[in-house]
């Protein structure tokens, strides 16, 4: 585990913090090969039902740079790298429980590529967003790409990575890379209250729908058996009885 990524629960809520203010949170080699096994671990937490991901004055400005000319020298440097730097990322994405980021100010390269993995993210009001792989020679992982394309579509994907250039908190809103964006003071409390929000529903429906949304996100055009197999749990499942038990005897269910 990295000494720079902080894992913490509180209730049903895991939050990790990137905890590298020096840097502005450049994610290291060590940090992104400590991404598995912290998700890892919320993922069999059967207490954690969300998890926020956050920073600190910024979310992350990327990659550390200075690693470049060691680690990731060379064409089989820069591969093993990149695997290292996927690893992670995919580790994030394919979480079975939703996860939030809550940005601060840049978030930037791998920083993006963190929040782009994340299900749902928020921003404060001077929070800026950037993928500069134009400004090094690099070209943007495929899978990170289409996370990205997903969010703003092709033609904001297309200007956002070959301009290389920062893009502000009202324009991340307004294509769609941001779900919500809030004053600084407020960012902390507004993640605090969507993650309780979250835990508190039917998790068999949460976790299904993650599954189903990722499912037509990856090409799906109609059920498959992993699918159907969700629906009929749901069905069966405790949380259902007791969603159609609290409606009728009209209190909020206890989930």
């Amino acid at each position: 585990m990295s000494e720079h990524l902080q894992l913490t629960v509180d209730g049903a809520v895991a939050t990790l913090t990137i905890d590298r203010p020096a840097k502005r949170n450049a994610m290291s080699h060590a940090m992104w090969s400590a991404l598995p096994g912290l998700m890892d671990r919320v993922e069999h937490d059967d207490a954690v039902r969300v998890l926020v991901v956050q920073g600190g004055d910024n979310f992350s400005a990327g990659a550390d740079i200075s690693e470049f000319q060691t680690l990731r020298k060379g064409a089989e440097g820069a591969r093993a790298y990149g695997e290292v730097v996927h690893a992670g990322e995919r580790a994030i994405a394919s979480l079975s429980k939703p996860v939030i980021a809550a940005v601060t100010g840049f978030c930037v390269g791998g920083g993006c590529e963190i929040a782009l993995a994340c299900d749902i993210r928020i921003a404060t009001e001077d929070a800026r967003f950037g993928i500069t792989p134009a400004k090094l020679g690099i070209i943007y992982h495929f899978m990170s790409t289409k996370r990205l394309v997903e969010a703003v579509g092709p033609a904001w994907a297309k200007q956002i990575l070959f301009s290389a250039d920062l893009i502000d908190a009202a324009t991340a809103l307004r294509i769609g890379l941001v779900n919500e964006v809030h004053p600084a003071a407020d960012l902390a409390a507004r993640a605090k209250e969507l993650a309780e929000v979250l835990a508190t529903r039917a998790q068999v429906s949460v976790r299904g729908a993650k599954a189903v949304v990722n499912g037509i996100t990856d090409g799906l055009h109609a059920e498959n058996d992993e699918l159907h197999a969700l629906f009929e749990a749901s069905y069966t499942s405790p949380e259902y009885a007791e969603g159609v038990r609290a409606f009728l005897d009209k209190r909020p269910p206890r989930f």
